[in-house]
């Protein structure tokens, strides 16, 4: 004969819940590994913006040294072309200044400000202004007096 009865088991409601809780406790732990490994990335990512930015700079610089000491020859024109790294950087937000005594780089958001100093020992000025939006290289011309910084490789003038 079959019985029917209702009984009260919670042996397998306590099973469930205890499904249910490490199921979520799985949850919690791969969502903390997930930012972690997100917060590791966005700082390796930062950094290298940093390293790449500070390397193309100082490459900048050197060549604007060459430059001013070709200027101290006479009567010499140079033109140099200095390669620039990428960055993960939205680089149309990006503008770099050359004066006498620096070169700058300037971020709309200000988080990638740095500058670097020159000696601004040539027998000329130095001046020029870039936006770095869709360039490789920038090119550093002393003509006539006067030290720049270009986008395009300067003509042969006659």
């Amino acid at each position: 004969m079959n019985h029917n009865a209702l009984r009260r088991d919670t042996n397998a409601a306590a099973t469930e819940l205890g499904y249910i809780f490490t199921f979520l406790l799985g949850v919690l732990l791969l969502t903390m590994f997930s930012l972690w490994a997100w917060d590791i990335e966005t700082a390796t990512r930062e950094r290298w913006n940093e390293n790449a930015i500070q390397a193309n700079m100082d490459d900048l610089a050197a060549a604007v040294e060459r430059a001013d000491e070709a200027s101290r020859m006479g009567a010499v024109d140079y033109a140099e072309r200095v390669e620039w790294r990428l960055t993960e950087a939205d680089e149309s937000r990006m503008t770099i200044i050359l004066t006498d005594t620096n070169i700058e780089l300037i971020h709309d958001t200000g988080d990638l400000d740095t500058n670097v100093s020159i000696s601004g020992t040539g027998a000329g000025s130095h001046e020029g202004t870039l936006t770095l939006a869709g360039i490789d290289s920038i090119w550093v011309v002393h003509y006539q007096g006067v030290t720049s910084i270009e986008y395009d490789r300067p003509q042969h003038q006659q």
